[in-house]
């Protein structure tokens, strides 16, 4: 049981330096116990702090009942997704490695360097410049890790750390010189992005615990850069330092009825490492002395991997990877190795690659990852050559089911009735096709696309364009195969389209003709062009 001081502390000090955790802490005149540190002195007969104490201050802590009063605290950065959707963040490299290493961990090529160091070396332009990751042994601390205490952090990190990363990154664009500048963000701010106000199984304690690991976490990377020079842009070398500076912690106190302070509340005070200069520079972005490289942080993937990062740890370390990698273009042509690489590590698929039930288990493990992209909106297009139906997930299958009950009994009646059935197991070899497949490309959801006032414009321009005139006549061969070339159901183009199933069935089976507006709406969909 951890123990608490009470307000009848004359703060003589004997106590601190005896504390075998280093529990016991000091908030400007007044001293506190951690919970999260106190073992109750587990090696010892009683604990020493009551056991050094004069005047009988530590007492049992009993748990905080009731609400956290609301207390005078610093002002903050203002809130983030203003929209409710999403919010620009940084996007450079070091952010999206730092991403890499707090969510796949011992996965990354790991390597001792010459001090026997555990570091992460990343080749950059093309071989021109590089990265080099160290870990040190706290946040406040440049000691770095070797490679046994190193890898025994990186087992320790936890995957939602990478959310309080991507609020990092959010929070450094709000401001116009984030390498100088701080931003404060507190526990109540953290809540709501990760949704944590809505986890009643977690008492405010616990919550506030995790928050400052995962704070801890991602400030305990170092980044050193040397980089080419690129168009205009010179080269530059940046030495070590932190991609994420804690500069204070303020912590708030709630006291019960005997003067034990309860902590309820956290603010963090922030600032961005150096690389901030040379990629996060809007003003020498301008002058085309500097970068600036930003993206787009949908508040549903902080969701999605806060609710998800337990039983689909592997579609989560994709999704992240994702948000980052969508960015350099739509058409990725993505291996699948790659991909399995990402979301379960390079020993994994090698072992796979020796044993048949590791095979089989990754197989799965990896079709049912790929459905969670689905069902959160990142949509895989697979590549018909590579990635055949044959050896597509069972439920990308399933898709192309009917609706409408009489419709999908003579479906399953003309799958029964066919040589390859929908249920078949996999084809013989299926893992050696998989090493060799691509998907096209992910189609996005909504609040991940980047849109400019421009590019809005222009959109509406073209779509008054289309209104005014008509498109040349849709066939229904047409309609098929456009939306076999997207790899999408008639139940997704349903809806995309705001039909019913049945009608995009006797549109494509070529039942009726399609009317002018409707065949706007699916030239649009499809990806067919105006047709003019």
């Amino acid at each position: 049981m951890s123990h608490a001081i009470t307000n009848r502390c004359i703060r003589c000090n004997d106590c601190l330096p005896q504390c075998p955790t280093g529990a016991i802490k000091v908030e400007g005149e007044d001293y506190w116990i951690d919970p999260g540190l106190c073992d109750d002195c587990r090696e010892h007969p009683e604990p020493q702090c009551l056991t050094l104490c004069p005047v009988g201050s530590p007492v049992p802590l009993q748990a905080k009942k009731g609400r956290c009063k609301v207390v005078h605290r610093p002002l903050t950065t203002p809130y983030l997704f203003a929209d409710g959707k999403s919010n620009p963040f940084a996007s450079a490299i070091v952010i999206w490695e730092l991403c890499n290493i707090l969510t796949q961990r011992q996965s990354l090529p790991w390597e001792s360097d010459a001090a026997g160091q555990l570091q992460y070396h990343r080749i950059v332009n093309h071989g021109l410049g590089a990265i080099t990751f160290h870990l040190t042994d706290s946040a406040t601390s440049l000691v770095r890790l070797d490679r046994a205490a190193g890898l025994d952090a990186l087992a320790a990190f936890d995957v939602r750390a990478a959310s309080l990363h991507l609020i990092c990154a959010a929070y450094v664009t709000t401001l116009e010189c984030p390498w100088e500048q701080e931003f404060i963000l507190d526990d109540r701010q953290l809540e709501l992005y990760l949704g944590l106000d809505k986890r009643k199984d977690l008492s405010k304690f616990a919550k506030l615990s995790l928050m400052r690991e995962w704070i801890n976490q991602i400030c305990r990377v170092t980044a050193e850069i040397h980089w080419s020079q690129q168009g205009r842009v010179k080269g530059f070398s940046l030495a070590s330092d932190r991609l994420w500076h804690l500069v204070k912690v303020e912590h708030h106190f709630q006291e019960d009825e005997l003067g034990c302070k309860h902590l309820t509340g956290l603010t963090f005070r922030m600032r961005a490492g150096g690389w901030a200069e040379y990629f996060l520079n809007q003003q020498a972005c301008k002058q085309r002395t500097a970068f600036y490289q930003y993206g787009i942080l949908p508040k549903s993937l902080l969701a999605a991997v806060m609710s998800s990062w337990q039983q689909h740890e592997g579609a989560i370390r994709m999704m992240l990877w994702l948000l980052f990698k969508t960015k350099m273009g739509r058409e990725q042509r993505l291996t699948v190795p790659t991909l399995m690489r990402v979301a379960y590590g390079d020993d994994k698929l090698q072992q796979a690659s020796t044993k048949t039930e590791e095979r089989k288990r990754l197989m799965r493990t990896f079709e049912n990852d790929l459905a969670v992209l689905h069902q959160y909106g990142l949509k895989p297009r697979f590549d018909p050559v590579t990635y055949p139906t044959e050896i597509q997930p069972l439920w990308v299958k399933l898709a192309e089911v009917p609706d409408d009950a009489e419709a999908a009994l003579e479906f399953w009646m003309q799958d029964g009735s066919s040589n390859h059935r929908l249920t078949d197991a996999a084809p013989r070899g299926k893992w050696n096709r998989l090493m060799n497949a691509r998907i096209l490309s992910f189609e996005l959801p909504m609040d991940w696309q980047q849109r400019s006032q421009k590019s809005d414009k222009a959109s509406r321009s073209s779509q008054r364009r289309m209104r005014q005139k008509p498109a040349s006549t849709l066939s229904a061969q047409q309609i098929l195969e456009a939306r076999r070339r997207l790899q999408i159901s008639q139940r997704e183009l349903a809806k995309l389209t705001g039909k019913s199933q049945s009608w995009i069935r006797d549109v494509e089976s070529g039942r009726f003709q399609v009317k002018w507006e409707d065949q706007l709406k699916l030239r649009k969909v499809l990806d067919m062009g105006d047709g003019g």
